[in-house]
């Protein structure tokens, strides 16, 4: 119906190519134009404003001999100043650029190791964009961003580099772990040295004690009964101490002991040896 009163619709973000007896004339805006068809006027086609985007895969070997994959994604539009340019000059613009991003990576990652790749995607990024900006505005087209979205080495290489990295991080782990052991052993080392230590010192106080609580009973004991010797109070002593143990022994339910010869007549018999074990040391 436009072509029958000469009228034609350019849609917005999209400009039309307007010729004339097939040489080209003008670029038509968005909006309503007029085309004379019966003087030889006509639309040669519609070229899309919008930005637009390409994602290449390209296939190439890094500087160590590790096949990878690099996925790059070019986005571009035409530019309106250029349309014609944009319109008439390329064939295929995908394809254009497509070639061009291939020429940039395959020169620029086998210069690079593995690693080195992943470290520096955004200077193939930017080398990949400067070439493609140079190559493409001759065309009329605007390069606007270029990113290098992953490079996937073979699944073998991966799994590869996973293992070696899982080795490292357990030999950390377990150097972290005797480390720790080693702290454990030497804190335990001490508390078992302090608590001997104060061990050591409640024994000594507890033998003191008891030898100045003999000591008062003795001399109390000699006051206040004339007549007896430091001797019969020993022996008071002991004999008392006796059944003291004796009685502990027979109120335990689970006591392990071991009976020898034993009673009364036994305790001076060690008061003898006692003494006499003294009286041999202070001679010597």
């Amino acid at each position: 119906m436009g072509n029958l009163f000469c009228c034609t619709q350019v849609d917005q973000s999209t400009v039309a190519i307007k010729e004339r007896f097939g040489k080209f004339e003008e670029v038509l805006e968005p909006g309503c134009h007029c085309l004379p068809w019966i003087f030889g006027s006509q639309l040669a086609g519609h070229l899309s404003l919008r930005l637009q985007q390409l994602d290449v895969k390209c296939e190439t070997k890094t500087k160590d001999n590790v096949f990878v994959n690099v996925v790059a994604s070019i986005q571009y539009r035409a530019l309106a100043d250029k349309a014609s340019d944009a319109f008439y000059r390329l064939t295929n613009t995908r394809t254009q650029i497509q070639a061009y991003v291939f020429d940039v990576i395959r020169a620029s990652v086998p210069k690079l190791n593995l690693d080195d790749a992943f470290e520096q995607k955004n200077e193939i990024a930017k080398a990949v964009e400067e070439e493609l900006e140079k190559a493409m505005s001759a065309y009329g087209y605007e390069i606007v961003q270029t990113l290098i979205v992953d490079i996937e080495p073979d699944e073998h290489v991966k799994r590869a580099m996973n293992e070696i990295n899982a080795a490292a991080r357990l030999r950390v782990a377990a150097n972290e772990k005797a480390e720790a052991e080693k702290i454990l052993q030497i804190k335990r080392a001490e508390g078992e040295a302090e608590s001997k230590y104060l061990s050591g010192l409640g024994i000594a106080r507890q033998r003191q004690a008891i030898v100045d609580g003999l000591r008062d009973s003795v001399l109390g004991f000699s006051v206040n009964v004339p007549g007896t010797t430091a001797k019969d109070v020993m022996d008071m002593v002991l004999v008392t101490q006796y059944f003291d143990t004796m009685k502990e022994i027979g109120a335990a339910s689970k006591s392990s002991a071991v009976f020898i010869p034993h009673g009364p007549g036994i305790v001076r018999d060690v008061a003898a040896q006692i003494r006499d074990g003294l009286l041999q040391a202070s001679h010597q």
